[in-house]
């Protein structure tokens, strides 16, 4: 370790650069990048592999996409760049491991990323060995994939739910996906706000698709009277559900009410509440008793 060398920094053509990896980026973030580095020129310098083809030196992009791409809007012949000695599966697999490493990242481009080393012929245990995940995180994120579940992805890897819940719900019969809630619940994986974050969720995938494509049509599309009158109706059940199940509590409670107020009229009932020291009633209750028996 004490012999090895800084990486030297050099010039390199950003026309002798390809990027073997593109993915989409904001274009608002990437105007950020332009006009930073316009302004104070580039604080990092790109990191790319070279190789040769057909007796031509050329540049495989390892990091710095948009920091090229800036370069190249700028309209600048050359960017600093470090060069390493790496293969192409190499650059893939590095390029992956500086996208993980980021604070703030794309879930969808990495994870896309992991299927994508998949389609190249990498096992799901080599993927985990070199990214670093999990066997079973791996496996659940390229089952999603190829259902096109990238709802149910983007709540895994906002910490949502666990791989394994979002698994179950891609695999589930829309009807059976409140059974997988529910086992989840028991299993104390799902409680509290996040329980309620995968019943919302739930609820859109079966309304709005499993995709998270902005570009889709059919989430533009104008809705048809059928199916304005659809979503009202859908609106109308859940609100009679709830009136529902608000009358039922309510004849409960009554039903109740009035049990405990023929049990109380007897003598002996009272006596035996005394005798096992029970004769104390919750608060709420006991007002209504009271309540009623003013009445």
């Amino acid at each position: 370790m004490a012999d090895a060398k800084p990486p030297m920094v050099q010039s390199v053509a950003v026309d002798l650069i390809e990027v073997i990896n593109p993915r989409a980026r904001s274009q608002k973030t990437f105007q950020e990048i332009v006009a930073s580095i316009a302004a104070i020129g580039l604080k990092r310098p790109i990191t790319v592999a070279r190789r040769v083809v057909a007796g031509t030196e050329k540049y495989d992009l390892v990091c710095g996409q948009g920091r090229l791409e800036a370069f190249r809007v700028l309209g600048q012949a050359e960017i600093p760049a470090i060069v390493v000695e790496a293969g192409s599966e190499d650059c893939l697999v590095m390029s992956l491991v500086e996208n993980l490493a980021r604070r703030q990242h794309q879930a969808l481009d990495l994870l896309h990323d992991i299927d994508g080393m998949r389609q190249r012929g990498h096992s799901e245990s080599d993927i985990a060995r070199k990214t670093g995940l999990t066997g079973e995180y791996v496996k659940g994120v390229i089952r999603l994939l190829g259902k096109g579940e990238t709802r149910l992805i983007r709540a895994v890897e906002s910490g949502q739910i666990p791989v394994s819940i979002a698994v179950d719900i891609a695999m589930a019969k829309d009807e059976e996906t409140q059974n997988v809630l529910q086992d989840a619940y028991e299993r104390n994986l799902l409680r509290g706000h996040r329980l309620i974050a995968a019943k919302r969720l739930v609820e859109q995938r079966r309304r709005r698709g499993k995709g998270l494509n902005p570009n889709d049509p059919k989430r533009h599309r104008t809705l048809s009277v059928e199916a304005l009158v659809r979503t009202y109706q859908q609106d109308t059940d859940k609100k009679r559900m709830i009136v529902r199940k608000a009358e039922a509590t309510r004849d409960r409670l009554v039903f109740v009410t009035e049990a405990l107020r023929a049990l109380f009229s007897e003598d002996a009932f009272v006596n035996l509440l005394r005798a096992e020291q029970l004769e104390t009633l919750p608060r709420g209750l006991a007002e209504r008793l009271q309540s009623k028996g003013a009445d």
